[in-house]
């Protein structure tokens, strides 16, 4: 009578795994700081071009119809 149910328990334990898995791994990333202190792009923190602006947002707007 085990047998029967044994695929359906270890996929399930095995599906448990990988999402508790996932929580952590979620949990433990850190944020891209975007717009800090007034910028619009992601400022480098660490390397030789620390300090340095990249990526600056920028957005057009068809407003003028």
């Amino acid at each position: 009578m085990e047998d029967r149910h044994t695929k359906v328990l270890t996929t399930f334990s095995e599906e448990q795994n990988k999402k508790k898995l996932d929580n952590v791994l979620f949990k433990s990333r850190k944020e891209v700081e975007i717009n800090g202190n007034g910028t619009s792009g992601f400022v480098v923190k660490h390397g030789p071009h620390k300090g340095k602006v990249l990526a600056h947002f920028t957005q057009k707007y068809n407003n003028n119809s």
